[in-house]
């Protein structure tokens, strides 16, 4: 798992943690019982200070994403990649929302705009890799 947080984003660094462990569960990379990197691994990764990932571990606990057990780390939640898919689907809608807003705004109409959608859709679905939920996709797995 590989954590990326950019300093010069307006959205704080444990924001951008509970995003790419969201975003890793919506595409299926993480799955449910899957051991998180422990807080310094991801401290590291993510060139950021241990507090900053304990406030993200800590957020996504609260949202029943995750759980830590003591001594043993914190792992995904049989609930999570669900929570997860549903908290990215509302960002989505949101998004989308604002986007047609702006176009109408602009003045594109109806037709146009379901034009635009069916390209992006098109040209999304060709370069959208799919996940085979029966293929292990680097998450380790302790039953």
């Amino acid at each position: 798992m590989r954590c990326t947080v950019d300093p010069n984003r307006d959205t704080p660094p444990s924001r951008q943690v509970v995003d790419f462990v969201l975003d890793a569960l919506a595409r299926g990379e993480l799955r449910a019982s899957d051991r998180l990197p422990s807080v310094r691994e991801l401290a590291v990764t993510a060139m950021v200070n241990p507090n900053t990932i304990s406030k993200a571990y800590r957020e996504l606990a609260l949202r029943g994403v995750v759980y830590g057990r003591n001594g043993a780390g914190v792992f995904v939640t049989e609930e999570g990649p669900g929570l997860a898919r549903s908290t990215r689907c509302d960002a989505t809608r949101e998004a989308v929302r604002h986007a047609i807003e702006d176009a109408v705004g602009a003045g594109h109409d109806e037709d146009a705009l379901r034009a635009i959608l069916d390209e992006v859709i098109t040209r999304s679905a060709i370069q959208t890799p799919t996940v085979d939920p029966a293929v292990p996709t680097g998450g380790e797995s302790h039953e």
